[in-house]
């Protein structure tokens, strides 16, 4: 049997102690804009799940169309289309999710549906005492691939805290 030194025991029970520490702490708060561009997905993600025409969910391909931000919202539509599409992929047993592009507007299947989105700034930014609001509002228009009318819209209101943006 070997011996370990005085200096070797307690270097190594110094180093577990520091990795154990280490795994215990809490991990990094998440960006501020992405867990609200988070939530508003989420949030949006369940409004379309109750939608009637396209129950069953599982069953249906939803064909996201790139966002339309307003600019003084300082938000990149393509990260808004990533948030929005991560949110409908999250739903358990949720439809089959793609980017949708021109290309694919004709004859579609009894399944498919374009989902177009807004989000634009609705008032300019609120002072508060410690920080500011910017009012939005996310509309969002469903539609079958080949159609120009909408089959079902509908709007969510909030403001996201301007600091965050």
């Amino acid at each position: 049997m070997t011996k370990f030194s005085p200096i070797l025991k307690y270097t190594t029970l110094l180093v577990t102690a520091l990795l154990l520490a280490g795994c215990a702490t809490q991990p990094p708060e998440p960006d501020p804009i992405r867990r609200a561009l988070q939530n508003l997905s989420d949030r949006a993600a369940v409004r379309l799940m109750n939608v009637a025409e396209i129950q069953p969910p599982q069953e249906q391909v939803l064909l996201l169309d790139t966002p339309s931000v307003d600019t003084s919202l300082s938000i990149a539509s393509e990260r808004f289309l990533e948030n929005l599409t991560r949110a409908m992929l999250r739903i358990s047993d949720g439809p089959q999710v793609l980017d949708w592009r021109p290309a694919m507007a004709g004859d579609s299947g009894d399944h498919q549906w374009r989902l177009e989105s807004r989000l634009e700034a609705t008032a300019p930014r609120l002072q508060l005492s410690d920080r500011e609001l910017l009012p939005y509002r996310l509309t969002l228009s469903l539609y079958r691939p080949d159609a120009d009318s909408a089959l079902w819209e509908t709007e969510i209101e909030g403001a996201f805290d301007a600091t965050a943006l």
